[in-house]
């Protein structure tokens, strides 16, 4: 059973750090991402967020997946 959780933590480590850094370009190439001045918007500053979270997140389950996998 634990072998299958820190399988389930390497998938969502995974997913997030393939995911979000894509997802993090096609958000600064938006134009709502910008003012008029070229200053960062808080559709930039939420988004940057949200993707940094997703980020500690993934890099939480990767280390909770080496830790089950070391104490199975």
């Amino acid at each position: 059973m634990l072998t299958l959780l820190a399988v389930l933590l390497l998938v969502n480590a995974v997913f997030n750090v393939v995911v979000w850094p894509r997802f993090f370009g096609r958000i600064s190439a938006d134009p709502r991402a910008r003012d008029g001045d070229g200053r960062r918007t808080r559709f930039f500053t939420v988004h940057a967020i949200l993707i940094g979270g997703a980020m500690v997140i993934a890099v939480v389950s990767a280390i909770a997946a080496v830790v089950a996998l070391i104490i199975r």
